[in-house]
């Protein structure tokens, strides 16, 4: 059994779109969270569902801009984005 799991952006509306793949919920919320944007002072509300499960983690999540690395390669520009996200609880769906 591979170790990368499947979780589907789920919107307010129940549509679901974009699949972010990670070893924990908490990646792919990183992952969609750099994508979705938001600020600390007024974070996004980010749904993922488990593909083959009916538990929906919700999380809050904004990026920030931060300086880069000292140690960047030369590619990397020099302020790059930084996803922050926190679980606020863990849904089960009746019907998928």
């Amino acid at each position: 059994m591979s170790d990368v799991r499947n979780f589907v952006l789920r919107e307010k509306n129940g549509i679901e779109k974009g699949v972010f793949t990670g070893k924990q919920p908490r990646q792919a919320a990183l992952k969609a969270a750099n994508r979705l944007g938001g600020t600390k002072n007024e974070p996004v509300e980010i749904k993922l569902r488990e593909r083959g499960t009916r538990k929906i983690h919700v999380y809050k999540a904004w990026r920030e801009n931060v300086p880069a690395p000292k140690n960047k390669p030369d590619w990397m520009p020099d302020v790059i984005n930084k996803p922050h996200v926190k679980k606020v609880e863990i849904q089960t769906i009746e019907n998928i």
